[in-house]
C-alpha cells in the first residue's frame, strides 16, 4: 500500500474513528454483527488531522486527473469534508440529502449545480456504497454529471463493487479496511491471530457472526 493509505489508516486508529473488536463485535442497525465500527465524524474534533485528511483527499483527487466544477458531499458525514475540499479549491459545493425535503421546493440537492456541470461526490465510508450511489443519482437528476466517488475508507465488500460497477462509477479511497487491519496489528491494537478473523467479515458480512459462534 502507498504512504497515503498507511497514514490515513494510522490516523483513523489513533483517533478511534475505526474500532476493531473480534471478541465483542458490534451490532449494526441492519442486525448483522461486525468486528469493526467506523465513525469518521470524530475527525471534526481534530483540526490538524482533518486538514491533513483534506489535503490527502485533494492530492488523491488531482492524481485521478478527473475534471470537475462542483464538489458534492453526501449527507451527513461527507458534508464537512466536501466543504473543506471545496473551500481549499475555491470551488462551488452542494450537498445531497438522505431524502428529499417534504416541503418547499422538495430539494434533494442543496446548493446550485447547473445542467451539464461535472461533480465529484465526497463520502467518508463505503460499506455497500448505496448512500454514495443515491447521492450520485440525485446529482445526475439535478442535471449534473458525475462518475467519480472519493471516500476516506472502504470495507471492500463485493456488494459495493457490484453497485459501483452497475452505476458506471469509479470509487477511489484514501485507505482500505485491509490496510487499517494491517496497521492495527502493527500498532498492537489487535493480535496477529485476530487479523484473519476480522478480514473474514468482509467476505460474508451477513453470516460472519454465526460462523464465529456469536449467534
Amino acid at each position: 500500500m502507498n504512504q497515503t493509505s498507511q497514514t490515513v489508516a494510522k490516523i483513523l486508529l489513533e483517533l478511534n474513528a475505526v474500532t476493531l473488536n473480534s471478541k465483542k463485535p458490534f451490532r449494526y442497525v441492519s442486525g448483522i454483527l461486525s468486528p469493526v465500527y467506523t465513525d469518521c465524524r470524530v475527525l471534526m474534533a481534530y483540526p490538524d488531522k482533518r486538514r491533513l485528511i483534506r489535503d490527502l483527499y485533494i492530492e488523491t483527487i488531482k492524481k485521478s486527473s478527473v475534471s470537475f466544477d462542483v464538489v458534492a458531499g453526501t449527507a451527513t458525514a461527507g458534508i464537512p469534508h466536501a466543504a473543506w475540499i471545496a473551500d481549499r479549491l475555491s470551488l462551488p459545493m452542494v450537498y445531497v440529502r438522505g431524502k428529499a425535503k417534504d416541503h418547499g421546493k422538495e430539494n434533494m440537492v442543496e446548493g446550485i449545480i447547473k445542467k451539464g456541470q461535472k461533480a465529484i461526490v465526497i463520502e467518508d465510508l463505503i460499506s455497500t456504497g448505496e448512500s454514495a450511489i443515491n447521492s450520485v443519482n440525485a446529482v445526475r437528476a439535478a442535471g449534473g454529471k458525475t462518475s467519480y466517488v472519493f471516500a476516506i475508507i472502504t470495507y471492500g465488500l463485493k456488494k459495493a463493487e457490484q453497485n459501483f460497477s452497475q452505476n458506471g462509477l469509479k470509487l477511489i479511497t484514501l485507505t482500505t479496511f485491509e490496510e487499517v487491519v494491517e496497521q492495527a496489528q502493527k500498532m498492537n491494537y489487535i493480535s496477529k491471530e485476530e487479523v484473519q478473523l476480522i478480514l473474514d467479515w468482509t467476505k460474508d458480512p451477513i453470516s460472519w457472526g454465526k460462523q464465529m459462534g456469536f449467534e
